[in-house]
């Protein structure tokens, strides 16, 4: 058995162990992988480990001997789940391995949206409160949460643990999802998007990237946006049209834009956002946090040594 690593280093960049699946198979480690050298580094592979090297139709017809594919994520839009299936390839994801370290994440985007912590802190840093005629001085307004109404676009496990922490903190909640009020948590409403867009101070979307929700939020539905509203964006970049959003920062029509996803990653130098006022940008780094990705290896193992079991888990091929 022989299991090929396409890009390693995300995963593990060196604070954590492949000896697990050494003990499983032989295993090749790649840390990076380009398209043009998917092939060469997966044809005498019967399993592939992948997070973001895509498999296309053309790729798997070429792979006769490839027999499962391990998404490291939740999301598995890299792999042709069609193709997949057609050629008896098990394909496997992560599921929930992030959400605690995404939520905490919405959290620190917002936080340093409304608190300005962090202009704050450089600002002392560079003296600025030393030569203060008073006993503080105040450079940036601050917001407090408590009352404020949250929009939460998508109401899987990162958007109810978004919800938990914004109930904690004495927000109201509202959110767009396919779940019935019963199923809700007592403290969340359900609401269309125009009455999200509406009513929210803050808007934070966690919907899966679909045709469907591709560029959801746009020209249009920002007309609607509360004036000064926050937009949150942790989920997938695509979900938001990058031009529409840029504008909208200028005009003020949004306060703010936090996001730990674009559209293309890295992202070209022209990417409106890069120079849109009030944009606070990270670089989808939300779900890296050690304690995510040690559970994200134990799932990986997991579902490698599931399938040589003959018994795999986490199948969302058909």
């Amino acid at each position: 058995m022989h299991i090929a690593i396409l890009d390693a280093h995300p995963l593990n960049p060196g604070d954590l162990s492949w000896e697990p699946l050494e003990q499983l198979a032989t295993i090749s480690i790649y840390p990076r992988t380009a398209p043009a050298e998917t092939y060469q580094r997966a044809k005498n592979a019967d399993i592939v480990i992948t997070n973001k090297v895509c498999f296309d139709r053309q790729l798997i017809e070429r792979l006769p001997q490839l027999r499962c594919i391990v998404v490291t994520a939740t999301g598995y839009n890299v792999v042709n789940l069609e193709a997949a299936t057609e050629h008896g390839i098990i394909v496997c994801n992560a599921p929930a391995y992030s959400t605690a370290s995404v939520a905490q994440h919405v959290f620190a985007l917002l936080l340093h949206i409304t608190t300005h912590a962090g202009d704050y802190a450089h600002g002392v840093s560079q003296g600025r409160w030393e030569q203060s005629p008073d006993f503080c001085y105040i450079d940036h307004p601050t917001t407090e949460l408590a009352g404020k109404t949250l929009g939460i676009v998508g109401f899987g496990s990162i958007g109810s643990a978004v919800a938990n922490i914004a109930q904690a903190m004495g927000m109201r909640i509202i959110a767009l999802t396919s779940k019935e009020p019963p199923a809700l948590p007592p403290y969340t409403e359900k609401a269309d998007l125009t009455a999200i867009m509406q009513q929210a101070d803050i808007v934070s979307l966690h919907c899966p990237l679909t045709p469907d929700t591709r560029h959801l939020i746009n020209t249009r539905t920002l007309a609607h946006a509360k004036h000064g509203m926050v937009l949150i964006n942790t989920a997938r970049g695509p979900l938001v049209d990058e031009q529409a959003v840029a504008e909208a920062l200028r005009s003020g029509q949004l306060a703010a834009f936090g996001a730990d996803v674009l559209s293309q990653e890295p992202p070209k130098a022209d990417n409106p956002l890069l120079s849109a006022p009030n944009a606070f940008i990270t670089p989808h780094i939300a779900w890296a946090t050690l304690e995510a990705r040690r559970r994200l290896m134990q799932i990986t193992i997991d579902n490698i040594r599931a399938f040589i079991s003959g018994h795999p888990i986490n199948v969302v091929s058909q």
